[in-house]
């Protein structure tokens, strides 16, 4: 059969994903978005958005619905760490119209994304997997199964994004091999909450030992409690709780080793199971070569206790789709599997640099932030010197949340925004659909 044509296609429809499929189809491409999972589906997640992505909202079309969704404004930050309890205000981002943080669960917030996806063109395949990728960079091709149907169908794509999160990139590095677990690994754990005891607009961060967390009221007043412990800290909580779940362990450890997450969850309920997932593996990914282009978790992941995760995902996207859409792409039948192939290097390049520079500082601020969290031997000379001058906990939170970048954002919406609107004017080409009705 021969494969559908489309300008990119694109491998997961979270954050990242979903955004840049929307700017691409709103500046004339032709794409195809693949998805594993039927939305709206729950997701290990702090849920925490900064407030330097509002404007990126904005330009999407989705600002008033995510202000309609998201929970409130978040003012304050808290530090929970045994009986301590510090409290400073935060920053206001350099937006008037967007000062304050939000959070929005990835069930609302995804949703929404792929919504908006599909009201601009994206062709979606969900539920549906790439089995493979191959061909040379500017001309590579997909193999995609519909899980519901069982029927495959191939794509040919010059532009081809991974998106679907951090762990194993089998389609980029289908030689790799999964390493063996690790006493050092950190596993992931989410559950909401209805019911917690927590003011309006303050976002605790947690540190304990062998980990760290956070909670934050999300959407309708749901609190959304989520933490990362190492594995062989949750094995010897297991030992000493036999027959206990995973996530009913970590429950009673986060209530007996923070003081102030028992208060917050004394007459809270919980709303379904505990959610697991990782091993996590921070840092940045550009081993992974030149083709294809990857965003989100899957082009970096630091560690989320600066709760940066959501605002790398969707910036990213931004970033990579500035390049592709400021590049002029050879088109045509006359253009070469080598020009295509230079074509993508040098978006590549350039992408990766801006990448770097963006996000790299925010991935080494979180790796320090998370080991001195998880090690209360540290971080207990710290805590004792802010509970004395609890000024320097606000003058500190202040200057992490500039380090972290988490007032600005890496992508200028209405520099993207013009360059799509002028590509689009530029293309006529429609966009064909993966499968005929």
């Amino acid at each position: 059969m021969t494969p559908t044509r489309y300008d990119a296609a694109i491998v997961g429809a979270g954050p990242a994903g979903s955004t840049a499929a929307i700017l691409l189809a709103r500046a004339g491409w032709s794409v195809v978005l693949v998805e594993k999972q039927i939305f709206p589906r729950r997701k290990v997640c702090g849920d925490c958005i900064a407030a330097s992505n509002f404007a990126l909202f904005d330009a999407l079309g989705l600002g008033d619905r995510f202000a309609a969704l998201a929970g409130p404004a978040l003012r304050r930050v808290a530090l929970w760490q045994g009986a301590a309890a510090l409290v400073a205000d935060l920053p206001p981002a350099t937006d008037p119209q967007h000062p304050w943080g939000r959070a929005l669960g990835r069930e609302a917030l995804d949703a929404m994304l792929l919504d908006q996806a599909r009201r601009v063109g994206v062709r979606v395949m969900q539920p549906g997997v790439a089995l493979s990728l191959s061909g040379p960079a500017g001309d590579q091709r997909l193999q995609l199964r519909d899980i519901q149907t069982g029927e495959q169908q191939g794509v040919r794509a010059p532009v081809v994004i991974l998106a679907q999160g951090s762990g194993l990139h089998r389609l980029a590095d289908p030689g790799a091999a999964r390493r063996p677990r690790r006493g050092s690994d950190l596993l992931a754990f989410k559950a909401n909450f209805r019911g917690a005891d927590l003011a309006d607009g303050l976002l605790p961060v947690l540190g304990f030992a062998g980990g760290y967390g956070g909670l934050v009221v999300a959407e309708q007043g749901i609190a959304t409690l989520a933490c990362c412990i190492r594995a062989d800290r949750l094995d010897a909580l297991r030992r000493a709780s036999p027959g206990q779940s995973a996530g009913a362990v970590v429950e009673a450890m986060l209530k007996r080793d923070c003081a102030s997450v028992a208060r917050a969850l004394q007459f809270a309920q919980r709303d379904g199971p505990w959610l697991a997932a990782g091993p996590l593996d921070p840092g940045w990914r550009g081993r992974l070569g030149d083709a294809p282009f990857c965003i989100g978790n899957a082009a970096g992941e630091a560690h989320p206790i600066i709760g940066e995760g959501m605002s790398m995902a969707m910036q990213s996207a931004w970033l990579l789709c500035q390049h592709l859409l400021r590049a002029d792409r050879p088109t045509g039948a006359r253009v070469t599997p080598a020009q295509a192939g230079r074509w993508q290097a040098d978006v590549q390049r350039r992408y990766q640099a801006d990448w770097r520079r963006h996000f790299l500082p925010r991935l080494r601020l979180a790796a320090a932030f998370a080991h001195l969290a998880m090690r209360p031997a540290l971080s207990g000379p710290l805590l004792a010197l802010l509970q004395r001058w609890p000024a320097l906990l606000a003058w500190g939170a202040g200057q992490v949340t500039r380090w972290s970048g988490k007032l600005d954002c890496a992508a200028d919406p209405g520099a993207v925004t013009h360059l799509a609107a002028d590509a689009a004017s530029r293309r006529a080409r429609p966009a064909r659909a993966l499968t005929q009705p």
